[in-house]
């Protein structure tokens, strides 16, 4: 029991940060989105609400570790939580992969990727990833060989599914992403190391002079950082979680699942915390929107303690130093 309530306060400090971290970058993101009109920023934002939404979906664990076990959450709804946990969770991943391939395609077609990643394919690819993230989260409802016969409260994930639900979910959805990541990660540096190559050769030729220098080599490079930061986020967060998952199934006499569920499974999603700091650290323009973003909430409570501060003084006292400021200017003028 004390082992559980321990688990539940760092379940709610995790939901906590998740929701918050991710809420104020949503924030941002959607005032750059109302200012540039960027098709980009759509799918950060997309990020950031799968993210929260993971925030939201384990914070209904919280009360299961914090009850008895006579007011355990029932086998139907602890599946429905966990369901909606994994969907979210598999929200964030392919937001991910989509991110990363929104900025491979911008290196490798610059001329033709507006006409490309329209307004119209953004929000169908969206959409789509919404679909089969639900699918996937949802999955062991609909097959009883993803579901355990047996149910023991508290509500986690091994609870309710089975290991060889991960192994399905690694070997056709995890381990094909992160080829597919290793396979952008490279192309996009391999383009940007060309076109740093040419801007050399270039300018060596004298043909630039140093006068001038392409605006497009930090943008490459820039991209390349923040996918490969994504990737090795994402890749650290869920490896050991899935791996771990592998060997259960692979060696049925182990007993795996305290680690699995209080260590590893609190690593993976932790993965949706990190992502809200990379892209307040890494992305430029992010960050800045977050530092106006903290400029106008200190001008908002130095005005609002002012004027709690003028209220309880009364309506005398600030009329009599505004009065006696008023003096000591005109007298400072006149001399």
């Amino acid at each position: 029991m004390e082992s559980s309530f321990s688990f539940g306060v760092i379940l709610a400090v995790l939901a906590s940060l998740i929701i918050v971290a991710n809420a104020v970058v949503a924030v941002a993101v959607l005032l750059l989105i109302h200012k540039n009109d960027g098709v980009g920023l759509c799918f950060t934002l997309n990020l950031a609400v799968a993210d929260t939404l993971i925030g939201v979906a384990i914070s209904g664990l919280v009360t299961d570790h914090f009850s008895s076990s006579d007011q355990a959450t029932q086998k139907t709804m602890c599946s429905l939580r966990m369901a909606f946990v994994t969907s979210s969770a598999a929200a964030s991943v392919l937001t991910v992969m989509l991110i990363a391939f929104d900025r491979y395609l911008a290196i490798k077609q610059p001329l033709r990727y507006l006409q490309i990643m329209n307004g119209f394919v953004a929000g169908a690819c969206i959409a789509g990833l919404w679909l089969v993230s639900y699918l996937i989260g949802f999955l062991p409802l609909g097959f009883s060989v993803f579901r355990q016969k047996t149910y023991q409260g508290p509500c986690s994930f091994f609870a309710v599914f089975r290991p060889c639900f991960v192994l399905t979910l690694s070997f056709t959805g995890f381990f094909p992403a992160l080829l597919l990541f290793v396979f952008f990660y490279c192309d996009m540096l391999k383009i940007a190391s060309k076109h740093s190559q040419q801007i050399r050769k270039m300018e060596h030729a004298g043909a630039l002079a140093g006068a001038y220098r392409s605006p497009r080599m930090p943008r490459d490079f820039k991209a390349v950082r923040t996918v490969s930061v994504l990737i090795g986020n994402f890749t650290l967060s869920w490896t050991p979680f899935l791996i771990t998952s592998i060997v259960q199934v692979a060696c049925q006499n182990c007993c795996l699942y305290v680690v699995l569920e209080q260590y590893l499974w609190l690593l993976g999603v932790g993965n949706s915390l990190f992502n809200p700091l990379i892209y307040a650290y890494w992305q430029k323009e992010v960050r800045q929107q977050l530092y106006h973003m903290a400029l106008g909430v200190k001008k908002g409570l130095t005005s609002f303690l002012l004027l709690l501060s003028a209220r309880s003084g009364g309506p005398q006292t600030p009329r009599e130093s505004s009065c006696n400021i008023i003096t000591v200017s005109h007298s400072e003028l006149d001399d």
